[in-house]
């Protein structure tokens, strides 16, 4: 009876706390404000940057392959070596070459002598001799028809009996056509024998002649020199080997400026224009290098549909090398008065449009934006808000909107806690 009690008495006890803390009022959470940094956008000028990753090229190359398979006799030069215009880089084993052209250039002095023997005195001696014979012929015929002439008077007179004016009449004939032939003989040697003659050793001094500077020209092939100011970048072979035609023997490359060659959209490249400025980050160097636009292309790239333009950056000590991996920012267009704001103040929707952050009474507020010009730090607001806006700049991004904040200092910031 007693353990009965007790039970009784524990069990109003549980009832009498939860009624009293059931009957207590409930006081609100107070709500806590979200720290963020803040700043007024700022007006000024902003340039566009084209950026685009490229390889230094260098400004001319030339990959010299011999004509003709044979050893390296010698190489001038070695790897490193700068070069000039017209510098003998290598000579190849060159004497089959060199007694060939002997032997040609003998035939062309022979075929220039029988050329000079025919032209000069072979076909004026002819031309003589016919004319002579024609004179003679001429001769011979004036002196019969004088014959004919007086036998005729003498046979009238009866003195010489008529065989002889039949004789000399015959001799006559016998003249003209003596005379006849010759004149056609002098006529065929002035208007066909000395042309075909003056051809025949015209041809053989043309092909002596070109056999020769084949030869020569073959000689030549022993011998490379550059057709560029530059240095020499690669040398696989060495004195003694064989050289194969058509196979890169010397590379020599002009580094005294190098090009970043980069593919951009048209829409990109039609803000764009020769001699605008670029910084070209290389690996390794502190500091970007100055270049400009030396080249855009008329006309789009058919595989990829883009423009590729060329930046020229001065490489005077050499210290930049060609196949290097470079990054591109290229000056664009500038806006002299715009209203920016720091990239990291941008808070990206779910449906890509773009917006701020807006502090007004105590509370952040999403305000849609239209952008311009974006570089890596800061971004051209084109419409959405107003210079006397207060951004948030950091600490904005995930914040509902109406959350409360208060600012810290930021540059540029009002940075009056709220």
């Amino acid at each position: 009876m007693l353990l009965c009690s007790r039970n009784f008495i524990g069990f109003g006890a549980v009832l009498f706390c939860l009624s009293t803390a059931g009957c207590k009022k409930t006081e609100p959470t107070p709500e806590v404000a979200v720290s963020v940094e803040a700043a007024k956008p700022e007006t000024g000028p902003i340039s566009e940057q084209i950026t685009g990753d490229a390889i230094l090229a260098p400004l001319a190359q030339a990959a010299l392959s011999p004509k003709i398979s044979a050893p390296v006799k010698e190489f001038y030069v070695q790897r490193g070596a700068h070069v000039h215009v017209g510098q003998l880089l290598v000579s190849l084993e060159d004497r089959d070459l060199a007694a060939t052209a002997l032997d040609n250039r003998g035939s062309y002095t022979a075929a220039e002598a029988a050329y000079d023997q025919t032209t000069k005195a072979q076909m004026p001696e002819d031309t003589q001799k016919a004319e002579l014979d024609l004179a003679q012929a001429k001769a011979n015929l004036e002196l019969n028809r004088s014959i004919v002439s007086g036998r005729r008077q003498l046979l009238k007179e009866g003195a010489i009996p008529g065989r002889d004016l039949d004789t000399a009449e015959a001799a006559l004939v016998q003249a003209q056509a003596a005379y006849d032939s010759a004149a056609k003989h002098l006529q065929s040697v002035q208007s066909v024998s000395h042309a075909a003659a003056g051809k025949s050793a015209e041809g053989q001094l043309t092909s002596a002649k070109g056999k020769f500077q084949n030869a020569e020209a073959q000689l030549s092939y022993a011998s490379l020199r550059s057709p560029i100011d530059g240095v020499v970048t690669d040398r696989p072979l060495f004195a003694g080997e064989t050289a194969q035609a058509g196979a890169p023997l010397i590379t020599v490359m002009d580094t005294s400026s190098l090009l970043a060659k980069v593919h951009l959209s048209q829409a990109t490249a039609q803000r764009m224009k020769v001699g605008d400025k670029a910084q070209v980050t290389v690996p390794g160097m502190d500091e970007p290098v100055e270049a400009t636009v030396s080249l855009i292309s008329p006309a789009l790239d058919p595989g990829s549909t883009t423009v590729e333009v060329w930046v020229k950056l001065k490489n005077p000590d050499g210290k930049l090398k060609a196949g290097t991996p470079v990054h591109l920012a290229i000056a664009g267009r500038t806006v002299p008065d715009a209203l920016q704001i720091p990239t990291q103040a941008l808070v990206p929707a779910k449906d890509g449009s773009l917006g701020v952050m807006v502090i007004s009474d105590g509370a952040a507020h999403l305000k849609p934006v239209q952008i311009g010009i974006r570089l890596p730090d800061k971004v051209q607001i084109t419409s959405g808000i107003s210079a006397s806006d207060m951004v948030i700049t950091s600490g904005g991004y995930g914040l509902d909107d109406n959350t409360k904040v208060t600012t810290a200092k930021a540059e540029g910031a009002a940075g009056d806690k709220d």
